[in-house]
C-alpha cells in the first residue's frame, strides 16, 4: 500500500468518501504523508472515511489531528497495516467508533461501544476466529469467590481472585465486580475503593472460552449494557484506585482505566489484542483508554496489537504512577 500526498488527497476529496475506494471492501487503510499545509475540508473528509487513516510524519503537521493515528515512517506503520488487513471490517468499525465517541459522555459512549461490539460478534471475521479455535475446555475449579471483598469503616477493597486463570474476566468475575461496585455507589460511607488482583498478573482479559457463547448479538448487547463493571467504576472514579501488576490485557486494562487513579507495578505491561479476534475492545476500552491516552495512541495500541511497558504507560498517562 503506497503513501499518498496532499495533492492526491485533494483529488480524492472531490469524491464522496464512499466512492474513494478506501473501505473494508477496497483499500482497507489510507496512509497519508503529512505535509506543511492543508485545507480544513480535507480533515473533515478524512474523519468521514470508512477505514483507518494512518498519518506518516510529524504529529504536529496539518491534518495530523484528523488521522486515526500517526507514526514516524512506513516501517512503523507496517504492524498497524497488518492488523487492518487481517480484519478490515473490525478495524473500520473501531476507528469510526473512536471518532464518534471522542466527546460523548461516558454512558453514551459505552452504549455505542456495546452496539459496535455486538455488530462484530455477528460478523464473518469473528466467526472465522471462533471456528479456528480449539474446543473450549472447562476451567479449573478455584476455591473462594471470584472477587474477594473486604470492608473497613470507610473503604472497600476488591481483589480479583482467580489466579490459576490469570484472573480472566469471566461472567462470574464480571458479575461479582458489578455487585461490589453497586455497593460502593449505594453506600455514601464508602470513601475509597481499591482494586487489585492476586497471582502472577492483574488480569489477562476476557475469558476466551466464553467468547461467542451468548445466544445472539442483540441479547449480548442488552446484557452488556447492564453488566459492564467499567460503567460503575466510572461512576465512582474519584474514589477509586486500581493497582495492577504483570499482564494487563484487554479488559485487564480497559476496566481499571476507569479508576480515578491507576498505579502499576514495575513488571506491569499492557496490550489490547481484540482486533485479531475480529472484535474491538468491548469492556469499555474504546472509552476508558482514549480518555487517558488520546484517540490516536489508543488506535495505535489496537490496530498494531503491541504491548507497552509500565514506563511507557506512565509517560502516556495510561497509569498515574509506577510503584513497587
Amino acid at each position: 500500500m503506497s503513501v499518498i500526498g496532499l495533492d492526491e488527497l485533494q483529488a480524492l476529496a472531490m469524491l464522496p468518501e464512499t466512492a474513494s475506494g478506501y473501505s473494508p471492501f477496497g483499500e482497507p487503510c489510507l496512509l497519508l504523508g503529512l505535509g506543511d499545509a492543508a485545507e480544513r475540508r480535507l480533515g473533515e473528509w478524512l474523519r468521514r472515511l470508512p477505514c483507518p487513516v494512518i498519518g506518516i510524519g510529524r504529529a504536529d503537521a496539518p491534518l495530523a489531528a484528523d488521522c486515526d493515528t500517526v507514526v514516524d515512517d512506513e516501517r512503523a506503520a507496517a504492524p498497524l497495516l497488518a492488523g487492518v488487513r487481517r480484519n478490515p471490517i473490525a478495524a473500520s468499525v473501531f476507528v469510526q467508533l473512536l471518532r464518534a465517541t471522542e466527546n460523548l459522555p461516558v454512558p453514551h459512549a459505552l452504549a455505542m461501544e456495546s452496539l459496535a461490539y455486538a455488530t462484530l460478534q455477528g460478523g464473518v471475521e469473528f466467526r472465522r476466529w471462533l471456528e479456528g479455535r480449539p474446543a473450549p475446555q472447562p476451567p479449573p475449579r478455584e476455591a473462594g469467590p471470584a472477587v474477594l471483598l473486604s470492608r473497613t469503616a470507610d473503604g472497600l477493597h476488591l481483589t480479583l481472585n482467580r489466579p490459576e486463570r490469570r484472573n480472566s474476566m469471566s461472567v462470574e468475575m464480571r458479575d461479582a465486580l458489578v455487585e461490589a461496585l453497586q455497593l460502593a455507589l449505594a453506600d455514601d460511607a464508602v470513601c475509597a475503593v481499591r482494586i487489585d488482583g492476586v497471582g502472577k498478573c492483574f488480569s489477562t482479559g476476557g475469558e476466551l472460552d466464553e467468547f461467542g457463547t451468548a445466544p445472539d448479538p442483540a441479547t449480548a448487547h442488552a446484557v452488556r449494557s447492564l453488566t459492564v463493571p467499567g460503567r460503575l467504576l466510572a461512576a465512582c472514579a474519584e474514589r477509586a484506585e486500581a493497582r495492577v501488576h504483570g499482564a494487563c490485557i484487554g479488559s485487564g486494562i480497559e476496566f481499571p482505566a476507569f479508576a480515578g487513579r491507576v498505579v502499576a507495578a514495575p513488571d506491569a505491561w499492557f496490550q489490547l489484542p481484540e482486533l485479531q479476534f475480529g472484535l474491538i475492545p468491548g469492556a469499555g476500552g474504546c472509552v476508558s483508554i482514549p480518555r487517558r491516552i488520546g484517540r490516536q495512541r489508543a488506535a495505535w495500541m489496537v490496530l498494531g496489537g503491541k504491548r507497552i511497558d509500565a514506563a511507557t504507560a506512565r509517560d502516556w498517562r495510561l497509569v498515574d504512577a509506577v510503584e513497587p
